[in-house]
């Protein structure tokens, strides 16, 4: 059986890492620019993706994420998906590649979780949510029942987003905000109630 490969060695591969040896998920070796990293002596650190293995992206900027898996080639896998023991999954409808739940997140029934999106840690997912991919989902934010998220967006720590709410590709929204209304594609959003800085 093919080992994992994890793209970065940064923080976010530092939480991704522990939350595969806790899922008892076997490492190979990370993918870096790095030739060498003290963070990471156990384990080789390769210049390129390697073929053969399991790859997932341990990188918080959804923008770059993307990118990497454009530029890998069709023989590069990112068919892992990594859940924390310690998170909560609760008869979602689906998750695709590449995604990772870490610690003492909740994602409740119905859900549908998209390839290559990161529930960071103790971020809430209500029921019947539709997270799109390349999303990240940043600690403690809290998505109520119904909330549609689109390709590439990223929620900030903390914030609160109302029932039903439907939010646009590759938006921002900060730290704390609470979101009580739809936000088109492309949009920063700050603040309580939330507020539109750009579009």
């Amino acid at each position: 059986m093919s080992k994992l490969i994890i793209y970065g060695t940064g923080g976010q591969a530092k939480v991704i890492l522990d939350a595969a040896l806790k899922s008892r998920i076997e490492i190979f070796g990370f993918v870096d620019n790095l030739t060498d990293s003290s963070l990471f002596k156990d384990y080789p650190v390769f210049k390129n993706a390697q073929n053969g293995h399991r790859h997932i992206i341990a990188i918080g900027n959804n923008k770059i994420r993307k990118k990497i898996v454009e530029q890998c080639n069709s023989l590069t896998q990112f068919s892992q998906v990594i859940i924390h023991p310690t998170a909560t999954v609760n008869s979602i409808k689906s998750i695709g590649d590449g995604t990772v739940v870490l610690s003492n997140a909740i994602i409740n029934p119905d859900a549908v979780i998209g390839s290559h999106c990161i529930i960071n840690t103790a971020a809430v997912i209500e029921h019947d949510c539709m997270i799109k991919d390349y999303v990240h989902i940043s600690p403690g934010a809290v998505l109520s029942g119904n909330v549609t998220i689109g390709t590439g967006t990223h929620i900030g720590s903390g914030a609160v987003v109302i029932p039903g709410i439907k939010i646009g590709a590759w938006c921002t929204i900060g730290a704390g905000t609470v979101v009580i209304k739809d936000i088109p594609d492309g949009s920063t959003v700050v603040g309580n109630p939330g507020r539109l800085l750009t579009k």
